[in-house]
Formats: structure tokens, C-alpha cells, sequence
């Protein structure tokens, strides 16, 4: 059932109303109560106002935005279980992935040549991204962008976040980048072949093409044009890559591993890590980090600067490794060395947070029960494996579980 605001009643409130969002609703008054989310819209067309939108802008998109309770259930969903690496990489690095990224790539390198002249981002990042973000640009979504974002603005969990980006949205559609009726995305707002954000697309879009617009649905050269800006100014290093696939030395201590513990690539070559088919590692002044996303037993990493640009991007070091790996792999590197197994505990939230504060209550601190296996607990894990005498490769096994007295499912190859 969606939620319609008549024009008049919009430019009403819009006369009379000068609350934030945040102010007029509460979790579940805009699904309840139209005359909320119509106060709501209000409160947001004043903000979008006074940061210089246009009233015919303002009056014509919120007069057409519908409330979207999908998009509520789709921000409430929690996954009941999340994904090993070996399941999120072998979803996202496929070899039909590779193989439609390498044609696109050959397709379309007089263009991205360009890019990397003027960004220094090398073509196979940018379509690495691409092939991620919207699989080649074959799905941007199909949701109204200022509907999700008005549905979310009006939502008091993360009310002044999404308020943020729908003003921003509404000031793309006042500059003229796009009409509001083809401006679809993500049910969270996200745009375009590389579905940027509305405030990341304020901030970072380009008219590449020259045609007056930032295009990023509809020019290919506006949209990796913007994507090679956003990385460039987000850090990228020209001439250096993400990281690479490394192998470990049977004697490597796991407690060196994390983004936390860089250090130059000749301590690690002193160690003696090697690249991933034995060789030495080259003699590069460079800081790197290993990372060992499956444990001691799966693939190892050692990433770069670059890889933290890419974790600009997206916060997972999932997604870092599986654009860095899609990147090389496009550019004709082969399969990982040493792929990761695909099975493994499920980690359910439930178990997630039966882990923190299993770990918390011996002395280390997972950073809260959030049921989120995410850096802080990673570190904690490797605190206890080291005070309790295991391997500390941050990697929640059956041995962790058994040790702390805690059940997970059988493993599964899901």
C-alpha cells in the first residue's frame, strides 16, 4: 500500500511547517498516520529550501513521492546468518563475471584509458566496481529514489541521515542531472551504474561527456568518469595495485595478521612470506598487511594502500578482496592459489553475539553484543586463540565454539 500527498496539502505544510523530520514522526507514525509523513515531507521540503533548492523543484517531487513501507521492511531485515568468505567470494568472482568483465573491459578501453589518464585508476578497477555495484550495469534497481528516501527520511531510526540524502537528491533533480521519474535505484537510495549515494554523487559526479548532465544512469562515460574521481579523491595511489594473493610460512604467526598491523613488504619478506606461487616478494617501499579472511586454511592477502581506498568505497574487507581479486582477474590474472573451502559455520547473529560476549566475559572486548562479526570482534577472537593457545587467525571455527563452550550448526556448505 503506498502513500500519496496531494499538491495542495504539500505546499500547506510547506507553508507552515519548520520541524525536522526527526521532530514529526515517530518509528511506525508514517505507515499509521498520512497526515505524519505529510509533515513530515514538509519539515524535509524546508530544509531542501533553505539549502537552496527551488520551490517548482520542491512542490513537484514531494507532491509525487508515495511512502514505501517495502522499503521499511527491506531496512529492518537483519540476514539470519551471514556469509563466510568462501560463500560471498564465491558468489561475486565468478568466472561468467570474468569473462563478461574482460569483453566489457576491451569493449569500452579507449574510455577508460582516459579515466586512468586523468585519475590515475587503473580500467580494470573501474569495471571491477561496475561489475559489483550492478553487475555491468544490468540492474541499478528498480525503486523510486525519492521515495525510498523520503520512506526513510520519515523513519525516526536514521531519520537525519536519509533527510541528508534526500535534499540531496532533490538538489541533483534541480540541477537538471535527471528527471525525478527515471531517478531509480537501490530501496536505500543508491544510483546509477555505480550506484553512488546522492551525497557522494553532489560531491564526486562529472559531466564527462559535456552534454550539461551528470548522467550516471545513462553515459557510461559520466559514470566511470565519477567513479575514477570519487577513488582519486578518496586516495588512490597510481601505479600501485590493491594487494595480492601471498603464501604464508607454516611457522607464521597469526597474531601479526590484520589492517591493524602493517608493516614494510621486506619485514614481511624477512618472515618469510612469499608471493603466492613461491616467489620472493618484489622490493617495494611499501607498507602492506596481511589479511587471512578464512582462517589460517584459506587464501592469505597482503594488501596495500589502495585496498583502504576500496574500503572507502565499501567498509567490508570481503568486498575489498573480491574487487581487488575481480580487478586482477579481469586483467587476465588466474583463480586464487589456494581457494578458500566452501563450508564452514553459519554464523547467525544469535551465535555472533553468543561469541561477543563469550569473549567480553573473558577479558575481551568484542566492542558490544551487536551480533555483527565485523573488526572489533575479529580482534578480540585473535586475543583469546593467543591467550588460550590456538592459532590467532581471528576465524571462528568449530574448535573456537567447542573451547568456549558454545553450539553452532553443523557446517554447511551454504
Amino acid at each position: 500500500m503506498s502513500m500519496r500527498m496531494g499538491l495542495g496539502t504539500v505546499l500547506l505544510l510547506l507553508a507552515s511547517s519548520a520541524a525536522t523530520a526527526e521532530d514529526v514522526l515517530s518509528p511506525t507514525s508514517a505507515a499509521a498516520d498520512p497526515e505524519a509523513f505529510a509533515a513530515c515531507l514538509a519539515a524535509i521540503g524546508e530544509t531542501a529550501r533553505s539549502a537552496g533548492v527551488s520551490d517548482a523543484t520542491v512542490a513537484e517531487v514531494l507532491a509525487a513521492i508515495e511512502y514505501q513501507p517495502r522499503v521499511i521492511e527491506l531496512d529492518r531485515r537483519q540476514p539470519e546468518f551471514t556469509q563466510t568468505f568462501a560463500d560471498y567470494y564465491g558468489r561475486r568472482v565468478t568466472q561468467s563475471r570474468v569473462d563478461r568483465g574482460r569483453e566489457l573491459l576491451a569493449t569500452h578501453r579507449a574510455l577508460l584509458d582516459r579515466v586512468q589518464r586523468e585519475t590515475g585508476v587503473p580500467p580494470q578497477y573501474i569495471v571491477a566496481f561496475w561489475g559489483l555495484e550492478t553487475n555491468f550495469g544490468s540492474y541499478f534497481g528498480r525503486m523510486s529514489v525519492p521515495d525510498s528516501l523520503a520512506t526513510l527520511a520519515c523513519d525516526e531510526r536514521r531519520s537525519r541521515f536519509f533527510t541528508e540524502q534526500l535534499v540531496a537528491a532533490l538538489r541533483i533533480i534541480d540541477a537538471g542531472d535527471i528527471e525525478p521519474e527515471r531517478m531509480e535505484g537501490s530501496w536505500a537510495g543508491a544510483m546509477g551504474h555505480m550506484q553512488f549515494m546522492p551525497t557522494t554523487f553532489l560531491e564526486h559526479a562529472l559531466d564527462a561527456d559535456g552534454d550539461g548532465r551528470r548522467d550516471l544512469w545513462g553515459s557510461l562515460e559520466d559514470a566511470f568518469g565519477s567513479a575514477g574521481r570519487f577513488l582519486a579523491r578518496l586516495g588512490w595511489q597510481a601505479g600501485w595495485r590493491w594487494g595480492r594473493e601471498v603464501r604464508l610460512p607454516v611457522d607464521f604467526d597469526f597474531a601479526l595478521a590484520g589492517r591493524d598491523r602493517a608493516r614494510p613488504l621486506a619485514d614481511w619478506a624477512r618472515v618469510g612470506i612469499r608471493d603466492a606461487f613461491g616467489s620472493p616478494l618484489p622490493p617495494l617501499d611499501v607498507e602492506a598487511a596481511v589479511l587471512v579472511p578464512h582462517g589460517a586454511e584459506g587464501p592469505a592477502f597482503l594488501v596495500y594502500d589502495n585496498f583502504d581506498v576500496i574500503l572507502r568505497w565499501n567498509r567490508s574487507e570481503y568486498y575489498g578482496i573480491a574487487v581487488g581479486r575481480l580487478a586482477d582477474r579481469i586483467a587476465g590474472a588466474g583463480r586464487l592459489q589456494r581457494p578458500p573451502e566452501a563450508t564452514g559455520i553459519r554464523l547467525s547473529r544469535e551465535l555472533v553475539v553468543d561469541l561477543q560476549e563469550a569473549l567480553s566475559a573473558r577479558g575481551h572486548d568484542a566492542g558490544g553484543a551487536d551480533g555483527i562479526f565485523g573488526p572489533g570482534t575479529r580482534a578480540a577472537l585473535r586475543a583469546w586463540q593467543q591467550a588460550a593457545g590456538q592459532v590467532p587467525d581471528g576465524f571462528p571455527d568449530a574448535e573456537v565454539f567447542a573451547a568456549l563452550g558454545l553450539n553452532p550448526p553443523e557446517d554447511d556448505a551454504s
